[in-house]
Parts: C-alpha cells; structure tokens; sequence
C-alpha cells in the first residue's frame, strides 16, 4: 500500500467519487437498463457517504479495514447479466474504486475477494 492517506485526502477522493455516482443517477434514463443504471449508481453513492461517515470518526486504516470486511460480506454476482443485482454490483465496485483510491494492495483485495459469499449463501437482497 502506498503512502497513508490522511482524513481529509480520504474524504476528497469519497466525494470526488460521490458527484460522480450523482451524475451517473441523472443519466441513468439515457442508457439501455435505466432502472439498474440508476440502482447501480445510487448504492456506489450509498457506500461513498457511509465511509465518509465512518472516516469522520475514524483513522484511515480503520476505514480501510471497515471498507475490506464489507467488501468479503457482500456476495459474488460476477456473470449474471449486467442490468441485474445492480445494487450489489454498484456497492462492489463503490468498495473496488475506494481501494484503488486507497492504494490497497492487490494482493489484499484479492484475499477479501476469496473470502466472499456465493450468492445463494448471502443474506443481502439479491434483486435491485
């Protein structure tokens, strides 16, 4: 992992990546899922304001850390067609997107990855 970001550089990067998910809801009628397009953008922009909240009140790793274990919670979806499980697939990549902010080794995301549910295991909500 590169060099510990501070708070406020965390904080920076989460809302950089907030107005991003905002204007990706306001185009979701353009593109092909409109409702998938939107759900998958607005749960990238849940997962933004609550590590920002978390990085209010804790230190970066802590958030990092907060950010891994939510990340092997959530269950693999990967194959299933694009426009569904569009909220889960908007919270991993909200997670995958935060990581690169972060620096997070590979290697570590890998292992969190390893560590996730199949999608019939998972107590998250499997439609949306």
């Amino acid at each position: 992992m590169k060099e510990p970001m501070t708070t406020e550089q965390l904080l920076q990067g989460l809302k950089h990546y907030r107005r991003i998910a905002r204007q990706d809801m306001l185009r979701a009628p353009e593109t092909p899922h409109p409702d998938a397009f939107l759900k998958h953008a607005e749960s990238r922009r849940e997962v933004y304001v609550a590590l920002g909240s978390y990085a209010e009140t804790h230190a970066s790793d802590e958030v990092i850390a907060h950010a891994l274990e939510l990340y092997r919670q959530l269950p693999f979806v990967t194959g299933t067609p694009e426009h569904e499980h569009a909220g889960i697939k908007g919270r991993e990549n909200a997670l995958e997107n935060f990581f690169l902010l972060v620096g997070l080794d590979p290697k570590t995301r890998r292992e969190a990855r390893s560590h996730r549910p199949r999608l019939e295991q998972a107590d998250v909500p499997t439609q949306g």
